[in-house]
């Protein structure tokens, strides 16, 4: 007899305590492989499919698409050891009774050891366990509790309708691709059919501008999306202030003004900048990519600058511990670099940076640069940073005073590059110019570690042969 386990909503990686259900992989009656992604949800570090240990006949699923739920909740009951859909959907589903009630009933009073938080990894299954095939499905209730104290309260159970009404067949079936549950919140707010739209994102996934471009061809056209009026302001308001819009603060969004909330709130900070001729740094990754091999890119030679710079100043790759009253020194240097994405700004980590080559560095800034446009970046790839690297020049500016990525102690800046008038050996020439900055803890060193810090980076800018000695 096939035995029922509840998957509760595992650990999601460090600091997460909830995750909001995006799309569901499964319905109920699916059968499922160990390991097999069951669902996709959004966290406050990314977008994540969530595999599921158990294998057998998926009897129920706690949530819908837009729900959020903490760790350790229900998503799923399993029936191990089946191999057949649920019988659920028979005669008596709409009265709530059955053999899925009862499944229902055995999964949420316990399954002894094996339910609980389980850990997961993230890797992908075979492609027949990839399966997205998503059916209608009808929400039976449960029985009413019986008159008591504290009766506990059945789980909802998603079940297959046994006989559908006949009904049109929509343009479009199947979940649709949507960058964040806010997009899926604005065109709900503003009645908009999402299968209608077309997404201008990679492989047709609909972006938030994809919502505010259709909401104003609505209004355009004189069909405003639902409105409702506000009432008539007291005499004494201002009706300056009226309210547009509001954008909750959740998923990535949320996480960003968290830590930089914290950021500020901890880190007594101060910054120190100076400008450096970049024109021989510029000159030397051309004649690197020229030689030929795999092109190597700016952010990775400032980046194989910087490790070399934390080695001589390892006070910057440090945390401090206010409780224990300790400055904690790291001995690995894994790099953050701020990236600007549709979902909004991340950081992915780049792993043991000061034993990679510049070859190394920009194959990973890569990879991990295109994980974050296409939304794959995990957990581990957004967390466990030691320093960071923030190249606001890619916006057309010189220079920033940026936040501290908290719990880190440092972040270099580097602005745009840029054509200027400069004293040359002597002699006034063009030079092409870089703002850097260093943003740092006063906690864990005093100015003149920083302002080392930073001189020992712009030396190597302007003389890159200097790196040759610590290499």
């Amino acid at each position: 007899m096939a035995q029922v386990l509840e998957f509760k909503l595992p650990d999601l990686g460090e600091g997460l305590t909830e995750a909001e259900i995006v799309r569901w992989l499964v319905a109920v009656g699916d059968v499922v492989a160990i390991d097999q992604p069951v669902v996709e949800v959004e966290t406050a570090k990314a977008m994540v499919e969530v595999p599921c240990p158990y294998g057998g006949v998926v009897t129920a699923r706690y949530g819908e698409e837009g729900t959020e739920l903490p760790v350790g909740a229900p998503l799923l009951t399993v029936a191990v050891g089946a191999s057949e859909p649920a019988t659920a959907a028979g005669p008596g589903a709409d009265s709530g009774s059955g053999p899925g009630t009862e499944a229902a009933a055995a999964a949420g009073s316990g399954s002894g050891e094996t339910s609980g938080n389980v850990l997961v990894g993230y890797g992908t299954g075979a492609p027949a366990a990839r399966r997205r095939r998503v059916r209608p499905a009808t929400v039976v209730g449960a029985a009413p509790a019986a008159a008591g104290p504290a009766a506990p309260v059945a789980p909802v159970v998603l079940v297959d309708p046994p006989s559908p009404a006949p009904t049109p067949a929509p343009e479009r079936s199947g979940p649709v691709p949507v960058i964040s549950p806010l997009v899926r919140r604005l065109a709900r707010q503003n009645g908009l059919d999402l299968r209608e739209l077309a997404g201008s994102g990679r492989d047709g996934l609909i972006l938030r501008c994809d919502v505010e471009q259709a909401i104003e061809r609505i209004e355009q056209a004189g069909q405003p999306a639902e409105q409702t009026a506000a009432p008539t302001a007291p005499a004494s308001s201002s009706a300056a202030g009226a309210v547009t819009e509001r954008v909750p603060l959740r998923g990535v969004r949320g996480a960003v003004a968290d830590k930089l909330s914290r950021s500020r709130r901890e880190i007594p900070e101060a910054t120190c900048w100076v400008d450096a001729d970049a024109t021989e740094l510029m000159a030397a990754r051309t004649a690197a990519n020229a030689a030929g091999g795999p092109k190597i890119s700016l952010i990775a030679l400032l980046a194989r600058i910087c490790t070399a710079a934390l080695a001589r100043f390892p006070e910057l790759n440090s945390t401090v511990d206010m409780e224990a009253r300790e400055i904690v020194r790291l001995r690995d240097v894994h790099l953050g670099f701020a990236a600007q994405t549709d979902r909004g700004l991340v950081v992915p980590v780049v792993r043991d940076a000061q034993n990679r080559s510049a070859e190394s560095l920009s194959a990973e800034f890569a990879r991990l640069t295109e994980a974050g446009r296409s939304g794959t970046l995990t957990p581990a790839d957004l967390t466990g940073g030691t320093f960071t690297l923030n190249n606001y020049g890619v916006f057309g500016v010189d220079g920033s005073t940026p936040i501290i990525n908290h719990p880190e102690a440092a972040m270099l800046g580097i602005g745009r590059i840029v054509a200027k008038p400069w004293v040359h050996q002597g002699e006034l020439a063009v030079r092409q110019v870089v703002q850097l900055s260093l943003t740092f803890d006063h906690r864990v060193c005093d100015g003149g570690t920083a302002g080392g810090f930073l001189r020992y980076v712009a030396d190597c800018v302007e003389q890159p042969a200097v790196l040759l000695r610590t290499l």
